[in-house]
C-alpha cells in the first residue's frame, strides 16, 4: 500500500517534469528497485517513462539508499549528498538515467499548493516554511557551537597539552628515581653478601 503512494508521488513530480519522463522512456519495461531502509519499492518503467508498479522479480537496476535519508532531505543536507552514499548496481545506462532523475526531480510544493488555497496564501506558506527550516538549521548549528563551547571551556573532555607535559615530567622523574633506588640496592647486595 505504502509502495503504491509513493509511485504514485513520483508519477507526480514525472508529470511536471517532461524531462525526467524523457530520460526515463527509453528503458521502457525495465525493472527497477529503489530500496531505502526496510522499505523496498519495485517498479517498471511505462512506455511514457512514468513508474508502474509490478510483483516481485529481478530488478535491471537497484538503489540502496542509507536509511537516514528522509531525515537527511529534511535537515537539507540535500539529494547530492544522499546519491553519494547510494549503493547502485545494475546496468550502468538504466542506472545513470535513474539516478539522474532522482537528484534532480523537484516538487514545485507552492505550485501543487496554489491550487488548493490560492496562489498568495500557497506563497506565503512555503514561505512561512522555508523560514521556519531555516530557523530549525541555525538553532541545531547554535545548539553544536554551544556544546563544542562548553566541552572546550567548561568541561574539557580531552587532555589539556600542559597538564600532559607535566604528567610525563612527573614519570620520568619517577622513572629516575626508581632507577637510583636500584642502583643503591645492587650497591648495598655487593657490600653486604647474604
Amino acid at each position: 500500500m505504502l509502495d503504491l503512494a509513493l509511485l504514485q508521488a513520483f508519477n507526480h513530480l514525472l508529470a511536471a517534469a517532461p524531462w525526467a519522463r524523457a530520460r526515463l522512456a527509453p528503458f521502457s519495461g525495465k525493472r527497477a528497485r529503489l530500496v531505502l531502509g526496510p522499505l523496498p519499492l519495485d517498479f517498471r518503467i511505462a512506455p511514457d517513462g512514468s513508474l508502474e508498479s509490478l510483483g516481485t522479480g529481478e530488478p535491471a537496476v537497484e538503489i540502496v539508499l542509507p536509511a537516514t535519508a528522509p531525515l537527511a532531505l529534511l535537515q537539507g543536507q540535500g539529494r547530492e549528498a544522499m546519491m553519494r552514499e547510494a549503493h547502485i548496481t545494475g546496468g550502468a545506462d538504466f542506472a545513470e538515467a535513474l539516478g539522474f532523475v532522482l537528484r534532480n526531480l523537484d516538487w514545485d510544493a507552492e505550485e501543487d499548493l496554489s491550487r488548493v488555497v490560492g496562489d498568495i496564501a500557497a506563497h506565503r506558506l512555503v514561505k512561512a516554511a522555508g523560514e521556519f527550516a531555516a530557523a530549525r538549521a541555525e538553532a541545531a548549528r547554535r545548539l553544536v557551537e554551544n556544546v563544542e563551547e562548553y566541552l572546550r571551556y567548561e568541561q574539557p573532555a580531552g587532555i589539556d597539552q600542559a597538564a600532559l607535559a607535566a604528567f610525563a615530567e612527573e614519570v620520568d622523574a619517577s622513572r629516575r628515581a626508581a632507577d637510583d633506588l636500584e642502583r643503591r640496592l645492587a650497591d648495598l647486595e655487593k657490600c653486604n653478601p647474604v
